[in-house]
């Protein structure tokens, strides 16, 4: 990472050009998955990283933003992220130059460095590097992530992360994978696995008025939540438009274009929901 990534999640970057049809922008392309290379010299792709962030896990977050994403979310502000290939090179050694020139003001402040995305399990070894390199340095690690790719991690990979932010959806199977076109249970299989190892848990949903604000749908993720032991709170995040211009840039047809943001009333209900379930909801 240098100087010249730094910005913010809502920047505009694309390495690589959308193609005449839109459809073939979907897909999930074999270069998004594979890695090479290992050590301070494995690269990762980089779309860009904040730093100050206080929304992304505790304390004064340094974010980076990883690109490659398999899920193809409705409501996605950042589809600029979904390929790869759409970031900048960056080594291990680079990325950890600049992360170290914060380490003293993230440890204060009692915040760490947070990998989002994008989807950082996609490049997992990229990301295992980076935080193992943290761990070192003695700064919290977080993982903002969907989980669907969470079979790539072990056991001891798990260890090295201090949170994770687990992105559900949606609770009804079949409002997932509209939202997302992906099936929900490697997602819960995921949260489960965190459960049992004991790994600190925050679940995000995304609350999209017309699309996951179903009381049922917000039930069954209640459910699915209040069965997680090592959950520690749910963040309802209300949905907003700041990512409908990249869309636009993209020539992506974009479903939510006229969708306005959850009012009061709802928010409260869907947070309700979770409250009444003793989980703790911000």
């Amino acid at each position: 990472m240098s100087s010249s990534l730094v910005g913010s999640r809502y920047n505009f970057y694309v390495a690589r050009k959308a193609p005449d049809q839109t459809r073939d922008y979907f897909d999930v392309l074999p270069g998004d998955v594979e890695e090479t290379a290992e050590g301070d010299d494995l690269v990762g792709y980089v779309h860009s990283y904040e730093v100050g962030s206080t929304v992304d896990g505790p304390g004064i977050r340094f974010v980076g933003f990883l690109t490659g994403c398999l899920l193809r979310c409705q409501y996605c502000h950042n589809p600029d992220t979904w390929h790869r290939h759409n970031g900048h090179p960056v080594t291990v050694a680079r990325a950890m130059r600049q992360i170290s020139k914060y380490a003293q003001v993230l440890t204060i402040s009692k915040g760490g460095i947070t990998l989002s995305g994008g989807e950082p399990m996609v490049q997992h070894e990229f990301m295992m590097h980076i935080f193992r390199r943290c761990k070192q340095l003695g700064l919290h690690t977080c993982i903002d992530t969907c989980g669907r790719l969470g079979d790539r991690l072990t056991d001891g990979d798990l260890m090295d992360i201090d949170l994770n932010l687990l992105d559900i959806k949606s609770g009804d199977p079949a409002i997932y994978e509209r939202v997302t076109g992906h099936p929900l249970a490697p997602t819960v299989a995921y949260a489960q696995r965190l459960s049992e190892l004991g790994r600190p848990t925050w679940v995000r949903f995304v609350l999209v008025p017309g699309l996951t604000d179903a009381y049922d749908n917000v039930e069954l993720l209640a459910d699915i939540c209040a069965g997680l032991k090592s959950l520690e709170r749910v963040e309802i995040l209300r949905f907003h438009q700041m990512g409908r211009d990249k869309w636009h840039k993209l020539g992506l047809p974009y479903q939510l274009e006229n969708t306005e943001p959850p009012d009061a009333e709802l928010t409260e209900r869907v947070r309700s929901q979770f409250r009444s379930r003793g989980i703790v909801v911000y």
